[in-house]
């Protein structure tokens, strides 16, 4: 699929988990990997991958294949890994029609999700589609299409396009899918993870 590419934000500090947590393994798997593998098995081909903190010690720890890997030099706030993200992707050729935002610390991201996503983009003309989980949860990841790449130039702190969409609900398509999508921001959050069953 190569007119959709993916964008994964994997630079945070991991202060409360205490580890570089993309490592931390589930299903004998570091988190990163398994969100890799489940957007390649989703159909997308082309992935961006944004590191920052612990980059070095991440970049040996991940079977990676063909992604590209960009650094944030500073990676503090969510808001400037995404944009980091966002300009790696256009600068992709053949430039893609839509990015796929996902984030790496969330590794029970599901293909299923992402195709759901996928397909909005033949049934919507609004720049963004995200999932509406019916567990509850945030919605991501989060499809853009190329003409809304600028949004990411409004967000800011420690926050991706939630804020900025929720000021400008008229862009937003929502998909109603099964289940919810944990983040893991500590080592309950894995061992939880672990305790469940998967999806």
């Amino acid at each position: 699929m190569q007119h959709v590419a993916a964008v994964v934000l994997a630079a945070g500090a991991s202060t409360r988990f205490g580890s570089p947590k993309a490592l931390a393994r589930l299903d004998g798997e570091p988190i990163l990997q398994l969100v890799l593998d489940a957007i390649r098995e989703a159909g997308i081909e082309r992935i961006v991958v944004v590191l920052g903190h612990a980059a070095d010690e991440i970049e040996e720890g991940i079977g990676w294949t063909d992604e590209v890997v960009v650094h944030n030099p500073d990676p503090r706030y969510l808001s400037s890994s995404l944009q980091v993200g966002l300009d790696a992707v256009a600068a992709l050729e053949p430039p893609p029609r839509a990015a796929l935002i996902a984030l790496g610390d969330q590794p029970r991201t599901r293909p299923g999700v992402i195709r759901a996503l996928l397909a909005a983009l033949r049934t919507t003309d609004r720049p963004v589609i995200v999932p509406i989980y019916a567990d509850g949860g945030g919605p991501n990841p989060v499809l853009v299409r190329d003409d809304a790449f600028a949004l990411a130039d409004e967000a800011s702190g420690d926050h991706g396009l939630g804020p900025v969409l929720a000021e400008r609900p008229e862009l937003v398509h929502e998909v109603a899918v099964p289940g919810t999508n944990p983040d893991v921001d500590t080592r309950a959050d894995l061992d939880a993870l672990r305790a469940a069953e998967p999806g």
